[in-house]
């Protein structure tokens, strides 16, 4: 394991850890929105993350969904969702997770996705094959829709869902089964790992996949961005096993 990806792991750990001490407390709500909430526990976990990565990397830069840090000019950089699920946290449901990723000079090298509640660690190094708890993931290998799990998210507001809607049902009487779940960065892992076979959501943001979409690259799995129809700062994601075909389906 790189030092890089041992460090991402640690910080995701001690994370996790705030996160499973805090599961069905009350929680002090910074912002609740028509779709969304923002707890003061993201802002805190965030914190715990950045601490330890600028600890070892001061010359790095932080981009978090609850803000930057380090040096923003430094072609390292760190990304981090802090409570990816926050939503489900806060109702106490028990999926939810960090996520912690570095891309340097734009392009994704480590990533590691922690579930506190499963105590389950999902990582990728420089190089090698994804991971779950330390043993090699791949992919399912299932090729034709109508054998396909598909998680699909609807997003923060009324347009996203919306598009949402419109691409659930141009497939959902093609495949096996659809699920709704809540993160995002759970979902590209359990695609990465066979447990899902493809995600579809109108708008995401980059903290949300970054970690999990090069662990299912890494496997031979398919992320494919495009820009959001309904917010010119979002992307679009339709991601799978690298086996299905969706052509003309989203």
């Amino acid at each position: 394991m790189s030092p890089e990806l041992e460090l991402a792991t640690i910080a995701a750990r001690e994370a996790g850890a705030l996160l499973r001490e805090n599961f069905g407390c009350d929680h002090e709500v910074d912002e609740m929105l028509t779709h969304d909430i923002k707890l003061a526990l993201d802002v805190k976990s965030q914190d715990l993350i950045e601490k330890r990565i600028l600890e070892t990397f001061p010359e790095h830069a932080i981009y978090g969904e609850e803000g930057i840090a380090g040096n923003q000019e430094s072609d390292t950089e760190w990304i981090v969702d802090p409570i990816d699920g926050t939503v489900n946290f806060f109702f106490g449901l028990p999926h939810f997770c960090v996520s912690i990723a570095m891309r340097q000079a734009g392009e994704l090298k480590i990533g590691a996705i922690y579930d506190p509640m499963m105590d389950e660690m999902f990582t990728v190094d420089f190089e090698g094959p994804a991971t779950r708890n330390g043993k090699p993931i791949r992919p399912s290998n299932r090729a034709e829709l109508s054998e396909a799990v598909v998680t699909i998210g609807f997003s923060k507001n009324k347009e996203s869902i919306d598009a949402g809607m419109e691409k659930y049902k141009n497939f959902a009487h093609r495949v096996r089964k659809t699920r709704m779940m809540g993160s995002a960065a759970l979902a590209l892992a359990y695609i990465a790992c066979g447990r899902l076979d493809a995600y579809v959501e109108e708008m995401i943001s980059i903290w949300d996949i970054a970690a999990g979409q090069l662990m299912l690259e890494r496997g031979g799995g398919k992320v494919e961005l495009s820009q959001s129809g309904v917010h010119s700062d979002r992307s679009g994601i339709l991601s799978h096993n690298g086996k299905l075909n969706f052509d003309g389906l989203v």
